[in-house]
């Protein structure tokens, strides 16, 4: 019985500081909003990004399929420096050199940023995705009278699409993920929160947990949205 009002005051001491450390980063000085602004920062880079890496990307796998060799070329180095290069690295030369003497906000330089970054993974998803397409499919197109852009547009894409879906998924994912850098450019995300949090309150459990735990929740609820697309752009397959 002694044994095991000891264990029990030992869990209640430990439970009681837990909370103190929660109250102590979360609720003491409203430190959750810094979290909440965190999250809204992270979802808008991303999202601007995601949408800006899909033009790069695709216009960037054009060129490298293109048979002139000069538009090949810019596809090919294009590729070749953002791929060979650490994104981070990427972020501070376009902040604080390309666009240092442009007024924009933070988050719309560091989403053309990753923009920038991730056309480069997206062309090579696209170009693969083009690729695995029957060129039967390419001659039908033409033979019906089809230029070599309504062919691509029309034919190529609709089925390439659904080939490329799950890697172009996994490359938002991984997108949202590397956003976290952005606290080199002073933009306050959801890891900057978590840091910045940490160092007010010299707790590193808390704040690291909390922002694990929110990584966690925003990559499960894009899973479960991006396979219901998944789940619609396959329904014309015959698997089952």
């Amino acid at each position: 019985m002694f044994w095991l009002s000891v264990q029990q005051s030992g869990f209640h001491a430990w439970l009681e500081k837990i909370q103190d450390q929660f109250i102590r980063c979360f609720i003491e000085e409203d430190r959750y909003m810094l979290l909440v602004k965190g999250i809204g920062v992270t979802i808008k880079v991303s999202l601007v990004a995601l949408a800006l890496g899909l033009i790069i990307g695709f216009l960037i796998a054009l060129c490298n399929l293109s048979g002139k060799k000069p538009v090949k070329a810019i596809g090919r180095v294009y590729t070749d420096v953002i791929r060979g290069t650490p994104s981070v690295t990427q972020l501070m030369i376009i902040y604080f050199v390309v666009f240092a003497s442009i007024h924009w906000s933070k988050w719309l330089i560091a989403a053309i940023a990753f923009g920038i970054n991730s056309g480069a993974y997206v062309s090579e998803i696209i170009r693969a995705g083009i690729l695995s397409i029957d060129r039967g499919q390419t001659e039908a197109g033409r033979s019906l009278g089809l230029s070599a852009s309504q062919t691509m547009t029309r034919i190529i894409m609709p089925q390439a699409v659904k080939n490329i879906f799950p890697a172009l998924c996994n490359e938002f994912i991984v997108l949202i993920k590397e956003t976290a850098i952005v606290g080199y450019v002073g933009l306050m995300d959801i890891q900057k929160a978590g840091d910045f949090i940490k160092s007010a309150t010299f707790l590193p459990f808390m704040p690291l947990i909390a922002t694990a735990i929110i990584y966690y929740i925003l990559i499960k609820l894009l899973n479960f949205g991006l396979r219901k697309i998944e789940k619609a752009l396959r329904k014309s397959d015959l698997r089952r």
